[in-house]
């Protein structure tokens, strides 16, 4: 997805309000403006992508946003759905039932969003299509199935600090978020998954899954053949001892990359019907895969819309870092406004990488224009 040169439009609602300017009332005004309307025709399947939320967190966007969204949609006559993929480590979203359950839980019910959630990559990730790009590290990258078929596509993400790519947003959303199991194993880890013999009980569970046949008792444990392997990941959910662990040798603007690069392959399945809107609220220094969401780093900054994922992504660091940052939050010296909160939290990581790498990938600019509304 090649994006003119020039400067993209980014919409900012902030989180004030009165009685006759409400933030939702405002926000669906946005949603109109920055073009989120014209992505999809009437009858057109729209895949809005967010994440639900692991049990226990709390930091994850609230229902009523959700619902502005999707009801702005609906007016237009597309047909709007929500999704996400299941994830690659074992937790309350690993398979789509989980998943499913872990959603309603947190309030992503039909009753209170308006639309149905459907798990993009199947009962257990490894559902996808196998999309050719032009990257560094990937000439085809797996896009979960329903994410790459859906005629259209808006972002919904919740901005946060992450421990691997310093911070996720819009391209994290769709990039990581956007894989199948097979495809967040890719970016993660070069290597296969290995088998804890410490753990194992010999039950055999993930041989009879393994679709490639890579797995075989030694001395009644499991084995994994490195050179059988293709990499699916599934194992890692199926195995009841959670026994089988991702071979982490990754470095982080590695996966950075990679991670873009997943983003330019979701993008190309959609041919620009994009959209996005980041949530730059309960901006918590963790990411919500985590059971649990600690204090947010910063006030409330705002709700930011754009056809570019690149600029609302570079516009939301901005937006934080111009921020002072709130005392007794895991910050632990850039506490003053227009420092850079995420370096404070991850000084080994630079987080830009990824969105240089999606700048250089055709993905978007990081030149905007803020406009309010």
């Amino acid at each position: 997805m090649k994006r003119k040169a020039g400067k993209a439009s980014v919409f900012l609602v902030d989180m004030r309000a009165n009685s006759e300017s409400g933030v939702i009332d405002r926000l669906r005004k946005a949603i109109r403006k920055a073009g989120l309307t014209k992505i999809a025709c009437e009858g057109e399947l729209v895949a809005v992508k967010m994440h639900f939320g692991e049990k226990g967190s709390t930091a994850y966007i609230r229902t009523p946003f959700v619902g502005a969204v999707i009801e702005e949609l609906k007016a237009t006559g597309c047909i709007p759905f929500l999704t996400d993929t299941n994830t690659l480590y074992v937790g309350s979203r690993s398979n789509s039932v989980r998943h499913l359950k872990t959603a309603y839980e947190n309030g992503f019910a039909y009753a209170s969003v308006g639309a149905p959630i459907v798990i993009a990559d199947g009962l257990k990730g490894g559902n996808h299509e196998e999309v050719p790009i032009k990257g560094k590290h990937f000439t085809e990258v797996k896009i979960a199935s329903d994410i790459a078929r859906a005629d259209a596509m808006v972002a919904l993400s919740h901005v946060k600090g992450h421990e691997l790519t310093g911070f996720g947003g819009a391209i994290k959303n769709i990039g990581m978020g956007g894989g199948s199991r097979a495809g967040k194993l890719a970016m993660h880890s070069d290597v296969r998954p290995k088998v804890s013999r410490d753990r194992c009980i010999g039950c055999a569970k993930c041989i009879s899954w393994c679709p490639a046949g890579a797995i075989s008792l030694v001395r009644k444990k499991a084995e994994i053949d490195p050179e059988t392997c293709i990499g699916c990941a599934e194992c890692i959910v199926v195995c009841p001892e959670h026994a089988i662990k991702i071979q982490w040798n990754w470095s982080g603007p590695r996966v950075q990359e990679k991670m873009a690069e997943y983003a330019a392959g979701l993008a190309a399945t959609k041919k620009k019907k994009m959209g996005f809107i980041n949530f730059v609220t309960d901006v918590s220094p963790q990411c919500d895969c985590y059971p649990f969401s600690d204090a947010p780093i910063v006030p409330n900054a705002g709700i930011l819309l754009s056809l570019d994922p690149v600029a609302v992504d570079k516009a939301s660091v901005d937006l934080i870092n111009k921020q002072p940052g709130i005392e007794g939050s895991a910050l632990k010296v850039r506490h003053k406004a227009n420092t850079d909160k995420f370096r404070d939290l991850y000084p080994d990581v630079d987080w830009s990488v990824q969105i240089e790498h999606a700048r250089s990938l055709g993905l978007g600019t990081t030149s905007y224009n803020l406009k309010e509304v």
